[in-house]
């Protein structure tokens, strides 16, 4: 039988993208998909649009604005199907995305999640920030990707056009299977929002699962819909969460000097924007810091914790990202760890 596919789509105040998006993906050509969206408690007219432009997509509404992890937690457990698509609402799909990374999944039960290659919107052929074409960390747990290396993104020629196992998949546009989503807790709530997808791919490996990016199937992310670049609150959940992250799921003895470590640099970082004149950067990253302190004693009651029965073996790159890129200047993935 054809598995049951539910495209799940998490809207706060989010009409114009829902006006601009949702088309293309009630095109899609896999004929076993449900269009779903999640409403936030949003305040604009989001539901009344949809119910009268796109009557055939189902609307679940959330009692308040929960972000983007305990929205898409709590709508989740009201849909039933084979596999979950994690979309956000400001991503155009190519007709027949479904179908590529689908085949693959169900050709491999191991394979817990997938993305496709993730392009930008504005520019189709260069690979958007928000997962590229598969995301990788870095032995300290900062985040790269196929394609990205921080905030440069490479023009996309086919260098990564191979379908292979990758750290996380992104959840601007993450396929994961339902079963093993609830079996793992779903995301970490704590979270809010950022970095929530690279936890609980993190979880799923070391549940024994692999990652996937499938470059057969195609996206485009506009970026930026919820939370704008350089944003306060985004820098904190950022550095908050990254901390948060590598204290859940490294052996206790790697975690300690890691974050410690980590602390350090994002010092290095905060005081250099304070002299460049950023001090909301600063302010962000120091609340980041104690977010961390206050969640390490009391918080941690509320994340989800990995079961650890496998081990990290994909898209973990064992030096440092920050030296590669900001010391020895170098920009593209294929120069950091090789073509793969």
């Amino acid at each position: 039988m054809t598995p049951t596919v539910a495209i799940v789509i998490l809207n706060y105040n989010g009409r114009t993208h829902l006006e601009q998006f949702l088309p293309s993906v009630l095109s899609s050509t896999y004929a076993n998909a449900t269009v779903i969206v999640a409403d936030n408690a949003s305040t604009d007219d989001s539901l009344s649009f949809l119910q009268e432009e796109f009557p055939s997509v189902q609307i679940i509404r959330l009692p308040q604005n929960y972000g983007f992890a305990k929205g898409y937690n709590e709508a989740l457990r009201q849909v039933s199907a084979d596999y979950y698509i994690l979309l956000n609402s400001d991503v155009e799909v190519d007709q027949a995305w479904i179908e590529p990374i689908l085949e693959l999944m169900e050709s491999n039960e191991q394979i817990g999640a997938c993305q496709p290659k993730i392009l930008m919107y504005r520019d189709k052929e260069r690979f958007e920030y928000a997962g590229a074409a598969g995301g990788w960390l870095d032995s300290l747990g900062y985040p790269f990707a196929r394609g990205r290396i921080f905030d440069y993104c490479e023009r996309d020629r086919g260098q990564y056009d191979t379908t292979e196992p990758v750290f996380w998949a992104s959840g601007a546009a993450l396929f994961v299977r339902a079963a093993l989503y609830h079996q793992l807790g779903g995301l970490d709530e704590y979270f809010f929002a950022h970095q929530e997808e690279i936890d609980f791919c993190w979880r799923l490996q070391l549940a024994g699962y692999r990652v996937m990016a499938c470059p057969l199937s195609r996206v485009y992310h506009l970026g930026g819909g919820t939370l704008p670049k350089g944003n306060e609150r985004k820098v904190l959940l950022n550095f908050r969460n990254n901390l948060i992250m590598l204290a859940k799921n490294l052996p206790a003895t790697e975690a300690v000097w890691k974050i410690a470590l980590r602390i350090l640099l994002d010092s290095v970082s905060a005081w250099k924007s304070l002299f460049d004149g950023e001090a909301t950067y600063f302010i962000a990253i120091a609340e980041a810091h104690w977010g961390f302190v206050k969640w390490f004693f009391g918080g941690r009651k509320r994340s989800v914790f990995p079961a650890r029965r496998g081990k990290v073996a994909d898209g973990w790159y064992q030096g440092s990202i920050i030296w590669k890129h900001f010391i020895n200047g170098i920009k593209r993935f294929s120069d950091v760890v090789g073509e793969k």
